[in-house]
This record gives C-alpha cells, sequence and structure tokens, in this order.
C-alpha cells in the first residue's frame, strides 16, 4: 500500500465511523496494543488478509491520534507476528495526516493448506480466530477440524460404520446401482463380482459399511446417526419464537428420516406441502397461480446440503434445518465450504468435493448430476421466477442459503394500503423497471400498468429519461 493509499482509506473510515471485514483499528498513540494475536490470527485465516491501522481512536469518534513511535510500533507488531504459527509476515505502511503519523500493517491471508493460523502463547485451540463482521472471534473445534481435514484429505464419508447390518440395506437400491455401474464404468468386466464393485466405489470395505454406503442404501441409517436427518420446520412469523394466531409456535414440524434419496424426497414434499400460492396477472390480463419458489431450485438446495455437509464425528449429531418463515426459506447445514473457494466464486468455479464418494454414488444412481451445475441451477430459477437472488453464507462452520418470496411484501402491501407510498419510499434512488417488479413481486405488465403508472400520472413518480420511455436505462425516481 502506498502512503496516498493509506490516507484515502483513513478519510473513508473517518466519514463511515466503522471497522470493516478487513480493517482493524487501534489508537496506539500510548504505546503498542499487547494483544494482537485475535486479529493477526482472523485475518491470516481469511482469504483477503487484512489491514491494522494504528493511530485513529474509535472511542474519540474515530480521531487521528497518531502513534506514539513509528519504529518502535513496527518491532512491537514484528516481534507478536513471530509468535503465531505460521508466523505472519506484516508490510508497514506510515503517512501523515494533520501532523499526525499513522501506520497500517496489512496482514496477508494464508493458503488453506496452512490455516488455521494461531497464537503459539495458548496452542491452536485456544489462539485460532476467524473474522465475523468487525470482530474477532474465536474458532470453535469444528472449524478448526475442518482445516485439518481438507490437509490431510481426510473422507469422512467412507469411515466405517461397524454397527451397520448389511440385511438392512435395500436390495433393490443395490441392483439399481449395480447395474449403472456396470453401464457407465466399461472397465468393469464381467470378471468383477458385484462385491468386488462394491468394495471398489467405496460402498463397503473389507465387508463393512461404510457411511455413504450406509447413508444411500441402509433402510434406516438413523438407526446407526440419529441426528444425521433433516429437521423441518414453518414458522407462523419472520422469526423462531414468534407465535401464530391460535398460539402455535410452529405451522408444520416434521422429523426427516430415511436414505439420503428418501429424505431428498420428502423434504421436497414438505415445502412443496407448506408453499404459499400467489396470482400474478400477465401481459395479456390472465391470472395464473405461482407457487412461493421455484422446486427445481428447492430440490437443488436441499440436495446440494445432503451431498455437501459434514459428515464427520464432529458434526454427526447436528441435523440439517430446513426452517420456513413468512418472508423466506433457510437451509442450514454443517460444514462451511470445502477448500479454495469462496462465496463469491460459487457456482463459477470447479470446486474440491468433501464427500466424493457419496457425491458419485448419487450420480450413477442419477439423482444428481454432480457437474456443479446446483448454484448455478439455482440462480436462473430464482432469476426466472422474478425473486430476489438467494443468499450464501458462511459462519462457525455452517453453509446457510436464504431463499426470500414476495408474498409476504404484498401480503404487509395489502394488510397496511401503502402500497404507493412504499413504492415511492423504494424510488428515493432511482430504480430500474426490473427492481421495481421484484419489489412488487407481481408480474411486468401488472406492476408497470396498474402500479407505476397511475404514480407517473399523478406526478408522485417521474422517469429519468422521459423523451425515451421504452429506454433499457430507463428509471423511475420520486417526483
Amino acid at each position: 500500500m502506498q502512503a496516498e493509499e493509506l490516507k484515502i482509506m483513513v478519510e473513508e473510515i473517518k466519514r463511515q465511523k466503522t471497522e470493516k471485514q478487513c480493517v482493524e483499528l487501534k489508537a496506539a498513540h500510548q504505546g503498542c496494543p499487547t494483544r494482537l494475536f485475535d486479529t493477526l490470527s482472523s485475518f491470516s485465516n481469511q482469504d483477503d488478509g487484512g489491514i491494522i491501522i494504528f493511530g485513529i481512536d474509535e472511542s474519540k469518534g474515530y480521531d487521528i491520534v497518531g502513534v506514539y513511535d513509528v519504529q518502535d510500533l513496527q518491532k512491537k507488531v514484528t516481534e507478536q507476528c513471530k509468535q503465531m504459527e505460521p508466523r505472519v509476515l506484516a508490510l508497514f505502511t506510515v503517512c501523515e495526516i494533520n501532523d499526525k503519523l499513522v501506520v497500517s500493517a496489512e496482514i496477508p491471508g494464508v493458503d488453506i493448506s496452512e490455516r488455521p493460523v494461531f497464537y503459539k502463547g495458548v496452542g491452536r485451540i485456544k489462539g485460532s480466530y476467524v473474522r465475523i463482521g468487525d470482530s474477532d472471534e474465536l474458532m470453535n473445534e469444528y472449524e478448526i477440524y475442518s482445516y485439518e481435514a481438507f490437509r490431510k484429505r481426510i473422507k469422512d464419508d467412507i469411515r466405517l460404520v461397524e454397527d451397520a447390518k448389511i440385511k438392512y440395506f435395500d436390495q433393490e437400491q443395490l441392483d439399481k446401482y449395480l447395474y449403472s455401474v456396470k453401464k457407465e464404468r466399461k472397465n468393469f468386466s464381467n470378471n468383477v463380482s458385484d462385491e468386488e464393485i462394491l468394495e471398489l466405489m467405496g460402498v463397503f470395505n473389507d465387508g463393512v459399511p461404510t457411511l455413504a454406503g450406509t447413508m444411500v442404501f441402509s433402510k434406516y441409517p438413523q438407526a446407526y446417526f440419529p441426528q444425521l436427518c433433516i429437521t423441518a420446520v414453518v414458522v407462523p412469523g419472520t422469526e423462531i419464537g414468534e407465535i401464530g394466531e391460535d398460539g402455535e409456535r410452529f405451522i408444520d414440524n416434521e422429523r426427516i428420516t430415511g436414505s439420503i434419496p428418501e429424505m431428498l424426497d420428502l423434504a421436497v414434499d414438505f415445502v412443496r406441502r407448506n408453499s404459499r400460492t400467489k396470482t400474478v396477472v400477465d401481459e395479456n390480463g390472465v391470472r395464473k397461480d405461482k407457487k412461493e419458489y421455484p422446486i427445481i431450485a428447492v430440490r437443488e438446495a436441499i440436495l446440494n446440503a445432503l451431498i455437501h455437509r459434514d459428515y464427520s464425528i464432529h458434526t454427526e449429531n447436528v441435523p440439517i434445518r430446513l426452517e420456513m418463515y413468512r418472508d423466506r426459506m433457510e437451509i442450514v447445514n454443517s460444514g462451511g465450504l470445502y477448500g479454495k473457494i469462496s462465496i463469491d466464486s460459487l457456482g463459477k468455479v470447479r470446486p474440491e468435493t468433501r464427500n466424493p464418494v457419496l457425491a458419485n454414488i448419487l450420480e450413477l444412481l442419477n439423482i444428481t448430476e454432480n457437474r456443479y451445475s446446483g448454484i448455478p441451477t439455482i440462480r436462473k430459477e430464482f432469476e426466472k421466477a422474478g425473486l430476489p437472488a438467494p443468499i450464501f453464507s458462511v459462519k462457525h462452520g455452517e453453509f446457510k442459503v436464504v431463499f426470500k418470496n414476495n408474498i409476504y411484501k404484498n401480503e404487509m402491501f395489502h394488510k397496511t394500503g401503502n402500497m404507493q407510498e412504499d413504492i415511492i419510499s423504494f424510488c428515493m434512488i432511482p430504480r430500474s423497471r426490473k427492481e421495481l417488479i421484484e419489489f412488487t413481486g407481481m408480474s411486468r405488465y401488472y406492476t408497470m400498468t396498474f402500479i407505476i403508472q397511475p404514480l407517473l400520472e399523478s406526478g408522485k413518480l417521474k422517469q429519468t429519461l422521459p423523451e425515451k420511455p421504452k429506454s433499457s436505462k430507463q428509471r423511475y425516481v420520486k417526483a
């Protein structure tokens, strides 16, 4: 970083008065902070690293207070960097603002194979941190294990299930699988027995069922793993704990069990059964009913959770959660992103697979394509349905996908009768046709004809390009 870049960053911080995911502020006008290891660890453990800026005091309204001694500060920060494992290499920049010296220390993110970076003074368990928003939080045991599992290429989907009984496996499903293997894998000649195929494909190991084999072919895998299931609930409000009109906490509540193919079908049925229907008016004035969420996208999201969740001993007591609220649906599974992939690159690059044997079994059963098309399919289905884009996130070793609907918003419109006021407030900044349609949750024809046009005629809204009413660059803003 150049000195001028640091000045610009400081001015932005003073204006916004906040720290960030990649920025930590320290006063340092009375000496070097003695505890930096939590920030050094958290910045090192995220892909983009981070920057510690010394000389700004949050407690004084983000005033520039300067640092006590530039050389000594750099020396002491470097000493703390040496106490990290692996050692952190900070890059310093110094600039002068209002006759005060400000110092930044850029902390690079380390390769995932070297994570977690931790403070040697307290060890890996108590010295590994992760950045959550603008704070440093201690990693839990599972988050630490997940890095270890990736580094050592631990495959939990092929760990043995000693108690699993082969006699309780679904023979019809096994026969279907064997047929598919022989058809698709030409290198399996006639002299390879069915037992050998099941061993080679990871369903068994020395005659003992693997976890992948058990989860797909056992008639009831929960006999061995009671919590490797899906808990599905429908909440009457927008948060857990809200009570319905009759005092109910849940409109529907189900523990979904069985093999992975069975759980997939049952979970999709649960969503379909509990999804509301909205009516839209197309450009011809014809009313059509549309489900709350695209079922194809719902299936892909549930399947992703079942395939890519973590199946280690650390998470085998944590079920997948499917929660339907009035305004959204959330699907949460144990296991953050696996390998060298970020939230921003989901669906854009080929990721590494946490459970390759399980994914391969389900591919041969034609349950998944196993071509990394799940996330793109989800996004396309929501775009096609005119719904807000799905939100993907990771926090403390859990992966969450959030689907928002437009029905709740419309219900609020109809209850309050303030649709026009809401549209006008929404248009405090210029909005495109697409943004307006997503906001109302209705068809293009209905939105533009029966909502926007009357507001234009009454002078409450105006077009940014009135001379080009059909321009793709047209925006609508409060008059």
